[in-house]
C-alpha cells in the first residue's frame, strides 16, 4: 500500500515516515510542501498523511484538490492545533480522520492506517470476487435481449443491484431465469462478498419449510433464527424460489422476520442478521393476494423492486440470439469444434412455443450440439421432446458413460432400433450398441 507523508517540519516528517516504515507492505514517500504533492498525485496513493500548516497551501484548499484529483485516496489530516471547527470542515470535505499532534499521534496514526489497510484489502478481495463472478456468467452483460420487455427487466435488475438493501420480487414462468438473475443481482451488488443462499419452497415438504428457513420448529418463544437458510445468508442474500407455495404460518413467520418483531431474550432483533430477500414466483402474486392465498402485508414487504421476466414467447426476436450464445458457450466449455445453426434450424427454432422458456431452449441447443457430428446444426438435430425430458437432459450430474448411454438410447428411439444406422450416425461399433441393449434387457429397462 502506497502512503504519502506530507509535512513541512522535517523532524516530524521523519518521525512519521520511520514509524510507518516498520509496518509490512507499506511503501512510504515524503513531501515537504503541497506543490510537490500535487505533482505526484497521478500515482494515486492509497493514503496521504497531511499537515494542514504547509507554507504554500491552505489545508482546506489542498484537501479539496487531493479529493478532486485522486478521489479514492484516503487523507488523514494531522494538525498542531486541536481545532474542532476545522476538524469538522475537513471531515465534511472527505478526510478519513483528523489527528492532533500530541503524545498519542503515533498510536492514532497507526490505528487509522490499520483500519484503512483492512478496508483496502476487502476492496481488493471484492474486486477479485467480482472478476471471478463475471467469468462465471453472473454479469448483466451475459443476460441478453433485444425485446422491449427484456430491456425493461434488465434496467430493473441493474437498479436492484445498486439498491442492495431493498427486497426484490422476480415474477415469470418456469425457465425464465429467475435463479440466474437473482445471482446476478447479488453478485453485482455491495453484498457480493457475502453469502448467496438459494431455497426452493417447492422442493421441501410443507411441514419442514419453517425449520429449513429459520432453523427452529417454532418461533413463538421469541427466538431469532440460529440456523437455517436465513442465518446462512447473514449479511448477504436469500433467494426464495416459488414463494407463492409458502404455507400461511410460514408467511407470518417471514413477515415477523422482515419487520424485526422476532427477538431474542436479550432483545436482539432478528433483522440484525441483515438478509436481503429476493423472492421468485411463477404466478401473479397480486392475484394470490386477491384470492387470499398470500398475505398482502408480506407481499408489499417483498415487492420493493418488482421485476417481470417475460416468457420466450414474448421475446421471439431473442430466440436466435440466445440460441447462438448457448451453442458457442456449450462448444467452448466442452472442447468441441465451433458449430453454427443452419437457416432451416433457425426457422424451426422460431416456430416452437417453448413451454419451458429459456431453460428449454438452452437444453434443446445443447442436445443438438451433441447429436450432430457436423459443424452445422440442421433442423433434424433440433429435437423438441416433452419439456421435462429435454430440459432435464443435462440438469442432473452424470458420468460420461451415463451421458453416452442416454444419447445412444435417444438415437435408437429416433431410428426405431436400427442398430446399423445408429452405429453409423454415432461412429461407434455395433457391438457397443448390442451390449448396451443386452444390459438394458437384463435390467428390465
Amino acid at each position: 500500500m502506497k502512503i504519502f507523508v506530507v509535512e513541512d517540519d522535517r523532524l516530524f516528517n521523519s518521525l512519521i515516515a520511520n514509524a510507518l516504515k516498520k509496518e509490512k507492505e507499506l511503501v512510504i514517500s515524503t513531501f515537504f510542501n503541497g506543490g510537490d504533492l500535487i505533482r505526484h498525485l497521478s500515482e494515486h496513493p492509497e493514503v496521504i498523511t497531511l499537515d494542514i500548516g504547509l507554507p504554500d497551501y491552505f489545508g482546506l484548499d489542498l484537501l479539496g484538490q487531493i479529493k478532486r484529483l485522486s478521489p479514492s485516496t484516503e487523507v488523514i489530516v494531522i494538525s498542531g492545533h486541536d481545532d474542532l471547527k476545522l476538524a469538522v470542515q475537513m471531515l465534511k470535505l472527505g478526510a478519513y480522520d483528523y489527528i492532533a499532534k500530541d503524545e498519542n499521534v503515533r498510536e492514532r496514526l497507526l490505528h487509522c492506517i490499520s483500519h484503512i489497510r483492512s478496508k483496502f484489502k476487502i476492496s481488493q478481495e471484492l474486486s477479485k470476487l467480482r472478476s471471478e463472478i463475471s467469468e462465471r456468467y453472473y454479469d448483466f452483460e451475459e443476460i441478453v435481449g433485444e425485446s422491449r420487455a427484456m430491456k425493461r427487466a434488465l434496467a430493473l435488475m441493474e437498479k436492484a443491484s445498486r439498491m442492495a438493501n431493498v427486497n426484490v420480487l422476480l415474477c415469470g414462468e418456469e425457465g425464465t431465469g429467475k435463479g440466474m438473475i437473482s445471482r446476478a443481482i447479488h453478485y453485482n451488488s455491495e453484498r457480493a462478498a457475502m453469502p448467496f443462499v438459494s431455497f426452493s419452497v417447492g422442493a421441501v415438504p410443507p411441514g419442514m419449510i419453517r425449520e429449513e428457513l429459520f432453523g427452529v420448529e417454532d418461533l413463538r418463544d421469541g427466538e431469532i433464527p440460529l440456523s437455517g437458510k436465513i442465518a446462512e445468508a447473514a449479511n448477504g442474500t436469500l433467494f426464495i424460489e416459488d414463494i407463492e407455495l409458502l404455507p400461511a404460518d410460514v408467511q407470518f413467520s417471514l413477515l415477523s422476520y422482515l419487520t424485526g418483531s422476532i427477538k431474542s431474550a436479550q432483545g436482539k432483533k432478528s433483522k440484525d442478521l441483515n438478509v436481503r430477500i429476493i423472492a421468485g414466483s411463477t404466478v401473479d402474486l397480486a392475484e394470490e393476494v386477491r384470492a387470499r392465498r398470500f398475505r398482502e402485508d408480506l407481499y408489499f414487504r417483498l415487492m420493493g423492486i418488482p421485476v417481470y421476466l417475460p416468457s420466450l414467447r414474448e421475446r421471439k426476436k431473442d430466440i436466435i440470439l440466445l440460441a447462438g450464445i448457448f451453442l458457442t458457450d456449450f462448444c467452448n466449455i466442452n472442447g468441441m469444434d465451433k458449430k453454427e445453426l443452419s437457416a432451416a434450424a433457425n426457422r424451426k427454432l422460431l416456430k416452437y412455443p417453448y413451454p419451458g422458456n429459456v431453460r428449454e431452449l438452452k437444453a434443446v441447443i445443447e442436445l443438438a450440439a451433441v447429436l450432430t457430428d457436423s459443424t452445422v446444426i440442421d433442423e433434424e438435430h433440433i429435437v423438441f421432446n416433452s419439456t421435462a425430458s429435454v430440459a432435464d437432459f443435462f440438469s442432473e450430474e452424470m458420468t460420461m458413460k451415463q451421458y453416452s448411454d442416454k444419447i445412444i438410447r435417444h438415437y435408437l428411439e429416433k431410428y426405431h432400433n436400427d442398430v446399423k444406422t445408429v452405429a453409423a450416425k454415432l461412429d461407434i461399433g455395433k457391438s457397443t450398441i448390442y451390449n448396451l441393449l443386452k444390459k438394458w434387457e437384463e435390467q428390465g429397462e
